[in-house]
């Protein structure tokens, strides 16, 4: 497999932090990280930070890192951008110092989020460890989870992380969520990860482009465990137990107080070389995924 990058890291934008944050270090389990530039941080494994947090009036994500895997990685795929037609921008000295890379390049996809290449994405000074989630997460060379935008320039944005960044199609939902309603998901894979990130194909423009952000945990008493932590709290649980069909995924989604949903989960596929399953779903989970509890 051609694996040249990963998800290094999620920026979020947020008007009001302080919830979001108690439900990354209370309800999820991540541990909190040192402050970047006056963002609160959080990580999932060894690396420095994998979510950053900063004030601001978007209520969305503003930016994702895509992190090269070596220097041969990171030039090969800003090749490939520039092969592709698409604007990129050198990081300056500042930037690199707020991500904690050694290298970055940034450009804007088509659905509005920043995207970030970077290269030599820091370790913490201290090994990780949650005391919520023995276990731990899933990160070692597939990155630390993956996220899911809705965007309605969906064909472009294929073709941007296709092209661009050299993403493949895992394969792709179609669905009838309701008479006249359709639903469409494009699910794309860069490493052993089934998919690093998905496009919905929206009908409107919607509040957010960031529908959800997936951590993927080592045991699967960790995700019961936070799935109970959850349960005694109020927050809105838009998709209960349940294991999707396509990547095999036992998870359960919360919604956060700023609107996206959080996917924890275990045990997802693992595409290898032989990959040969890019087929059309036409239904979201094998079995469970039940709505529970509404904002």
């Amino acid at each position: 497999m051609d694996h040249q990058i990963e998800l290094g890291y999620l920026v979020l934008e947020l008007p009001d932090p302080d919830p979001v944050a108690a439900v990354l270090t209370d309800v999820v389990g991540l541990v909190p990280g040192e402050p970047a530039a006056g963002a609160a941080t959080w990580r999932d494994d060894d690396r420095v930070h994998r979510v950053i947090v900063e004030a601001g009036p978007a209520n969305d994500a503003a930016a994702v890192g895509f992190e090269a895997v070596d220097e041969a990685a990171f030039d090969a795929t800003a090749a490939r951008l520039q092969a592709a037609g698409i604007e990129v921008e050198e990081g300056t000295d500042e930037d690199l110092a707020r991500r904690r890379v050694d290298r970055l390049l940034r450009t804007t996809a088509p659905w509005g989020t920043a995207i970030e290449l970077v290269l030599g994405l820091a370790d913490a000074p201290v090994p990780f460890a949650s005391p919520l989630v023995p276990g731990g997460f899933l990160t070692d060379g597939v990155g630390f989870g993956h996220v899911v935008f809705a965007t309605t320039a969906f064909d472009q944005s294929v073709r941007f992380l296709t092209e661009g960044f050299g993403f493949v199609q895992s394969d792709w939902l179609e669905m009838e969520l309701a008479p006249g309603i359709d639903l469409e998901v494009r699910f794309f894979h860069c490493n052993a990860r089934h998919h690093t990130i998905a496009l919905a194909k929206a009908p409107f423009e919607l509040p957010q482009a960031l529908h959800h952000v997936m951590v993927e945990m080592n045991e699967r008493d960790d995700v019961g465990e936070a799935f109970d932590r959850t349960w005694a709290t109020d927050l809105a649980i838009p998709n209960g137990l349940g294991r999707h069909d396509n990547d095999g995924m036992f998870s359960f989604y919360l919604q956060t107080p700023a609107g996206f949903q959080i996917e924890v989960g275990h045990g997802a596929r693992v595409v290898d070389d032989g990959w040969d399953d890019d087929r059309r779903y036409d239904q979201i989970s094998a079995w469970g995924h039940q709505p529970l509890r509404q904002p």
